[in-house]
């Protein structure tokens, strides 16, 4: 995912960063500046929680004020009975990019599901279907003995990924095992993603741990005065799959729980705070480490002193 800013390419803006993080504010402020100087922003969501039609509330997607006036693309686009997979988001991405583009305007890629750029920015792998039975051999493995076993069997992977990184090291083996290639055979024959072709202008927003943890409590808070009870009572009523990825995001099982009564009010808020803070640290972890160190960072306080986006209106 490296940056790659010619005059001869179109520009893409990017702005990633863990949720709660200030992202939403800055692609408005940033098509707004566009607008000042006679150009058009169109902010593209990088969500995977915002995507679904189900989730405005609990995925905090943007209202039409906080919008700002500016035209928002891929929000609440998918309807929570149809998974939404990075390579599903990356085609409508790369659509939305091209439309952008058509038109004139600069797209801003805005959100914090990394695996979602990285599939649109370096395409996907070409890897085989897992077969079924070593796909349960693997999962029924304790972390340790993936662990052990992927040491043995993909040592390169094993020394990538962090000893207590069970979803990853499952992965990687379940591949190893199940194709005869290493997880990085597979990696170097990726093939579809659009970083050779356009201009990126990335920022990666990493803010302040205690900041950021007090947005997010505030936050899961507020979400529950504004509606997200009765968002979570629609979307049980419809009787999904509780394996799909919208039954699964931040808010739903602990606000499923209030509604059961399994948890109190204050209960359910410590949980719902809990698991948001978990999936932010999880988001600051994966943005510090898997991004090229060469694309800028803020902390969000020199946000206002500081134009990041420079190269954009030169």
């Amino acid at each position: 995912m490296s940056t790659n800013i010619s005059p001869d390419l179109k520009p893409v803006a990017l702005i990633a960063g863990p949720t709660a993080s200030g992202k939403s504010d800055l692609a408005v402020k940033l098509a707004q500046r566009l607008g000042r100087e006679g150009r058009h922003g169109v902010i593209i969501n990088a969500d995977s929680q915002q995507v679904y039609r189900d989730l405005r509330i609990l995925s905090a997607r943007p209202t039409d004020d906080e919008m700002g006036g500016i035209e928002h693309r891929l929000f609440g686009t998918w309807d929570g009975a149809e998974p939404c997979s990075a390579a599903n988001w990356a085609d409508a991405a790369k659509a939305a990019i091209e439309d952008a583009h058509a038109a004139g305007s600069v797209p801003i890629l805005c959100g914090g599901t990394g695996l979602y750029m990285r599939t649109l920015l370096d395409g996907i792998s070409p890897i085989p279907a897992i077969d079924p039975h070593v796909r349960e051999a693997v999962r029924e493995l304790s972390t340790e003995d993936l662990r052990a076993r992927l040491v043995e069997e993909d040592p390169e992977a094993a020394g990538r990924l962090g000893p207590r990184d069970s979803q990853r090291m499952a992965r990687a083996l379940e591949v190893v095992r199940s194709t005869g290639h290493p997880m990085i055979y597979w990696q170097d024959r990726q093939s579809g993603g659009i970083a050779g072709e356009i201009a990126l202008h990335p920022l990666v927003m990493l803010p302040e741990r205690e900041w950021l943890n007090a947005r997010c409590d505030l936050r899961f808070e507020r979400m529950l005065d504004k509606g997200a009870l009765a968002e979570v009572e629609a979307l049980l009523a419809r009787d999904l799959d509780p394996a799909l990825p919208v039954m699964r995001a931040i808010g739903v099982p602990e606000i499923k729980a209030l509604l059961e009564g399994d948890l109190s009010r204050a209960e359910a808020i410590a949980a719902g705070q809990l698991a948001t803070r978990q999936y932010a640290k999880r988001q600051y972890t994966w943005f510090r480490n898997q991004l090229p160190q060469s694309w800028p960072r803020a902390d969000n306080k020199t946000i206002a002193d500081h134009d990041f986006f420079v190269s954009l209106f030169q």
